[in-house]
This record gives structure tokens, sequence and C-alpha cells, in this order.
């Protein structure tokens, strides 16, 4: 090769290493539907990318992840990376969807450093949040970074999960009884239904079939046993270990055992939806349908609930800002799964007001903190998490602003 046809190579070589260092994506013009509602969705996007920048130079010790900011702060308090703490895959899972939505490799190499660093959780078997940890994380990096290597890690994951399903019961146990003695046998929580996805995921790649079966039997039982006539859902179920039979209704984060906590009804929409959305079997795409109408049926005008459904008459209490990005994430899936147009119109045109209305001045901290975010609340009855930002509902919010990016695309 001649001198000078190598240094055009070179160039070239260095230009598109370059251009796919900075490979932003193309801007998305504003989402209108027919019913005139309208949301600047590349402006959400660049205010989170905005809001990561300023972020991400403050949060540099691995060893601890964002969980929350405290009302009138700005920063974001980091906890440890520990077994224990459920929260620690979300922050890796926003940048992993920061760079699927822009495109910036900057947010590829800081989601890789975050989630590299508990690889060992893929052997936790103390409580199902396991899939809350590992999927953000590792499921997103498999998915969407192309990190084929970590597809082992995701595969032990979901059968540490595996372990914990009972039979006799048909769920798996979410809690130890010693991390929660208020209840003595098995206990199944609504937000389980969430970390089904991992189990789906692994029984597609390689994993065994009865990763896929003890899904499908979680769903099946909590869909049976976990809703109430009217369609909302409790928060947590304690089964008979042996006989299966429901031994006690109760909450831990709701206003009270009998009332219906927000999020708990938005972990069971978001759910239901994905659990379609991996078996195809009509009968969780009408359950999802009838609890997302429900929740629907009980929004205020601004799309965003009051932490629990049972105090909002009153306007003091506190809004759940978290719930609102779950449901419009789902609701974005939702659409394109029913049959009827109606129903697709909809409930994209509610997943259109939620994401506007969490990207309003009201709730979004652009300005405020570092957040994505303000106005969740985490668990006013244990008297923490109570109008703070929270890492769960940036993750929703941006991976509902990206489904959304991609629907348009295909547009």
């Amino acid at each position: 090769m001649g001198s000078i046809t190598k240094s055009l190579f070179l160039i070239g070589v260095l230009a598109f290493t370059v251009g796919c260092k900075n490979s932003k994506k193309e801007p998305i013009s504003k989402v209108e539907t027919e019913n005139n509602i309208t949301i600047d969705l590349q402006k959400q996007i660049d205010d989170c990318e905005a809001q990561l920048e300023i972020s991400v130079p403050k949060l540099t010790d691995l060893t601890k992840h964002p969980r929350l900011i405290e009302t009138n702060e700005t920063e974001w308090k980091q906890v440890p990376n520990h077994k224990l703490i459920w929260t620690s895959g979300f922050y890796p899972g926003i940048l992993w969807y920061a760079y699927h939505a822009t495109g910036n490799e900057r947010w590829k190499e800081e989601a890789i450093k975050r989630t590299e660093v508990f690889e060992d959780f893929k052997n936790i078997t103390e409580h199902h949040d396991i899939g809350f940890m590992m999927f953000p994380a590792y499921g997103l990096g498999y998915e969407i970074g192309g990190k084929k290597e970590y597809k082992d890690i995701l595969l032990t994951s979901a059968n540490s999960l595996a372990s914990r399903f009972n039979p006799n019961v048909g769920t798996i146990r979410s809690w130890s009884n010693k991390m929660h003695p208020r209840w003595q046998q098995h206990i199944t929580i609504i937000d389980n239904m969430l970390n089904l996805e991992l189990l789906f995921w692994a029984a597609k790649h390689g994993g065994d079939q009865k990763l896929y079966d003890i899904a499908v039997t979680h769903a099946e039982t909590t869909m049976e046993k976990h809703f109430r006539p009217d369609l909302t859902s409790w928060h947590v179920l304690e089964y008979d270990s042996i006989n299966g039979n429901v031994l006690n209704h109760h909450t831990k984060q709701g206003y009270a055992d009998d009332s219906r906590w927000s999020r708990g009804q938005a972990w069971g929409v978001y759910g239901y939806t994905m659990v379609y959305k991996e078996t195809k079997d009509k009968k969780f795409l009408d359950f999802a349908q009838k609890i997302t109408d429900k929740y629907l049926s009980l929004l205020p005008e601004d799309m965003v609930p009051c932490w629990d459904f049972d105090v909002a008459h009153d306007p003091n209490e506190e809004k759940d800002a978290s719930a609102a990005a779950v449901v419009a994430s789902a609701l974005l899936d939702l659409s394109t799964f029913v049959e009827k147009k109606e129903d697709q119109e909809r409930y994209y045109n509610a997943a259109l007001k939620m994401l506007k209305s969490l990207g309003s001045d009201k709730y979004s901290a652009v300005g405020k903190a570092d957040a994505f975010l303000l106005h969740s609340t985490g668990a006013k009855s244990l008297g923490h998490e109570i109008d703070v930002a929270l890492i769960y509902a940036d993750y929703y919010y941006i991976e509902a602003l990206d489904r959304l990016r991609k629907m348009q695309e295909k547009k």
C-alpha cells in the first residue's frame, strides 16, 4: 500500500471510528395524535441526557448506586451495592437506555462500568429482587449493548430466582421471613411480576423450559389470587407453604391492608402486559386490559396517581410519579398488542398524556435536582421516601421515552 493510499485509509478508519463514537440518533419530531395530544419527545430525551451530563460525573463510587434525592435536595443519595438492596440495577439500566435513545457511546461506556460491578449478584437466592437487579443491567447490556458475554450471568441469575419457586403454592417466594418477620410462611408480593421477565428471557436463550413454566404458573396463580373482585391488587399475600391456601392479604407500602396502593396496581399492569408479550396467551392480554382499565379509571386529570388511591381525596397526600412512569411504559407496549383500534388509540393516548405530564415543569427535575423526575413516593407507610426522586421512576421514564422513540422510527 502506497504512503498516500495508506494515509487516506487511516483517515477513513479514524473518521469511521469517530463517527461511531459520536453516532447521535437523528432528531425526532414532536409526537402528535388525532386527539391533539402533542409531546416534544426529542426535548424530553434531550432533558434526560442533560441531567445525566450533570449527575454522572458526581457518581464515581462504583461500590454504590444512586437511590433517591430527598425532598428539597439536589443530588442523589447513594447506597451500597448490597445483595439485599433491590435498586442496584436501575442506574446501569438508565445508562443503557440513554445510549439506545441517543446513540452517545459515552453512556454505553458508563453502563458497562456500572453493570459489571455486581456480577456476583447472579447467585442471590435470599429474595426475588434478583430480577430487578440483574435484568435492567445485564439484560439490557445483552440486548442493547451487544454484550453477549452476559448470557451466562443472566442464565445463572434466572436459575437463582427459580430456586425460590414453591410448586405447592404456585408462586416464587418474594421475601424471607427473616427479612420480614411479620409473615411466617410463603410471601408473594405483586412487584414479583416484573421479575418474570428474567425467566422468560433465560428460557429463550438456552435456559431450561422449567424457567418458562415457572413464570407462567406464577402469573396464573397471581392472576387468580392476588386481585380483588374490583380488579385492584393487594400488595402482599401470605400463603400456606404446604397446601397453597391464602392465609393473609396485607400491604407493606400501601396505606392499609385493604387499600389500593397505586404502584402495586402499576406493577400488575406492566407485569401482565409483559407476560402476554412473552407468551402470546390471550388470557394474559385480557387480564392486562382489565387491570389497566381499572387503573386508568382511578387517575386524576394529570395522569399521575396519589401514592395510594384510597387517600387520593386528600390534596395534601403525595403523588407517585414512579407509578405513572411504570404504566406509561407498559401502555406503549399494550397499545401494540390489542386488536381493536379504539383500544390501541386509548392506551397510546393515555401513555402520551402521562409522558407529557411527567415531562412538564410540575414533575420534571430539570433545573431543580439531578434526577429526571420529582414527586415519587416509595414507602410513605414506612415513613421514608416521601415526595422524592427515585431511581426506578427515572428508569421506567426513560424506558418509556425510548419505546416511544422506537415506535416513531418504525412509522
